[in-house]
C-alpha cells in the first residue's frame, strides 16, 4: 500500500511545484502596466508668437491646448507669459493662436493674439492661463484659468470663442484662499459624466484637484487626486494635468518641471478620482516633457509638449509599452 502511495504524493508535488514555478514567472508580466513611451523625433511646429504691442524680450509659451477646428485646420492656443498684458501691475499672461493646415505640417502660421483677460467678468488683469478644448455636440468648450477660478467659454468652428457668463462673471469654480491660484484645466468625459483636473496651490501647496459634472455648467465639490510623493507639494509641484483612458486604466501626466530639465511624471490608477495622495504607489513612468498633451490621430498617438526654451510648442509621435509597476 505504502509502496503504491509513495509515487502519487512525488508526482503530486511535482505538480506543485511546477505550478509554484509558472505562477511565480507570471508575476513579473502582471506586476507591469503600459506606460507611454517617446516613439520618434521631436519637431517644432510653433514658434515666434506675434504679440504686437504687448510683446517684450522675455516672452514665454507656456501652458496650451491643440484641437482640430470644424474646417479641418489644427488651432493652438498658448500662454504667453511676461508680456505687457493686464498693464502695470498685471500677470503678464494672454493667449496665442497657431494654425496649421495639417497636424504633420513643421511650421505654423502665427496668428497673433486670440484672447486678452476682462477684468470686469472676474478675470485678473493679464492672468489668463492654460486653455484646454474640446468638441462635444458640435460645439467647441473651452476651459482656461482666470488666475483664480476656472472659466469657460464656446464656439461653433473651433476658433472664435464666447466666454459664457453667469450672474456678470466668467468663473465656474475656484479652491478657497486668495494665493490659490485655481489653473491648468483638463476635461475627460467617462461614462457620460464630465471630469474637470484641474491644479491649485493655496498655501503654496500644489495639487491636483477633480470636479465631475453632468452638463459642464454645475459642478460638485472638489476633491484631491494626486499631491505629494516624489515631486512633492510646493506650488509647482502638480502642474498641466492630463488624463487619458486606455481600457479600464487612467493615466494621469503631472509636469514636475519646466525649461531643458523639463519633467512629467506618470500615474497609473482603475479609479479617475485616485492617483494617489502622498505616495507614489500610482506612480509608473516619467517623461522629459512639460506641459504635455496627447492626441489620438490616424490610428495612432501624438504628444504635443511645450520647447525645451519655452519658445513654441512640438510634436513627436508616442506609443504605449509594458514597462510601468502596477498599482
Amino acid at each position: 500500500m505504502t509502496a503504491h502511495l509513495f509515487p502519487s504524493t512525488f508526482r503530486l508535488r511535482r505538480v506543485g511545484l511546477l505550478f509554484i514555478a509558472l505562477f511565480a514567472a507570471v508575476l513579473p508580466m502582471a506586476a507591469e502596466s503600459e506606460i507611454p513611451v517617446l516613439d520618434g523625433p521631436w519637431r517644432m511646429v510653433a514658434t515666434a508668437p506675434e504679440v504686437g504691442a504687448l510683446a517684450t524680450p522675455k516672452q514665454q509659451a507656456v501652458d496650451f491646448a491643440i484641437w482640430q477646428a470644424a474646417d479641418g485646420t489644427w488651432q493652438i492656443w498658448s500662454c504667453i507669459r511676461n508680456t505687457l498684458a493686464g498693464g502695470e501691475g498685471g500677470k503678464t499672461r494672454l493667449f496665442h493662436r497657431w494654425e496649421g493646415r495639417t497636424l504633420e505640417d513643421n511650421s505654423w502660421r502665427a496668428c497673433g493674439v486670440a484672447m486678452e483677460a476682462d477684468p470686469a467678468l472676474g478675470e485678473r488683469p493679464g492672468g489668463l492661463q492654460a486653455p484646454y478644448v474640446f468638441r462635444r455636440d458640435g460645439i467647441y468648450h473651452m476651459f482656461y484659468g482666470g488666475w483664480d477660478e476656472i472659466a469657460r467659454a464656446t464656439s461653433p468652428d473651433g476658433k472664435a470663442f464666447t466666454r459664457v457668463i453667469r450672474d456678470g462673471r466668467s468663473g465656474l469654480f475656484r479652491e478657497p484662499g486668495d494665493d490659490a491660484n485655481t489653473r491648468d484645466p483638463m476635461i475627460i468625459e467617462i461614462d457620460g459624466v464630465f471630469y474637470c483636473y484641474y491644479v491649485a496651490s493655496p498655501g503654496d501647496k500644489g495639487a491636483i484637484y477633480v470636479r465631475t459634472s453632468r452638463d459642464l455648467d454645475n459642478w460638485s465639490e472638489s476633491k484631491i487626486v494626486c499631491v505629494g510623493g516624489t515631486p512633492g507639494d510646493g506650488p509647482w509641484s502638480a502642474e498641466c494635468p492630463f488624463v487619458v483612458r486606455r481600457g479600464d486604466d487612467f493615466f494621469l501626466l503631472r509636469t514636475q518641471k519646466y525649461g531643458r530639465n523639463a519633467l512629467t511624471h506618470v500615474y497609473r490608477s482603475k479609479d479617475p478620482m485616485d492617483f494617489g495622495v502622498n505616495d507614489d504607489r500610482c506612480l509608473v513612468a516619467s517623461l522629459p516633457v512639460a506641459a504635455p498633451e496627447v492626441i489620438e490621430h490616424d490610428g495612432g498617438y501624438v504628444l504635443a509638449a511645450l520647447g525645451l526654451e519655452l519658445e513654441g510648442i512640438r510634436l513627436a509621435p508616442l506609443t504605449w509599452r509594458l514597462g510601468g509597476a502596477n498599482p
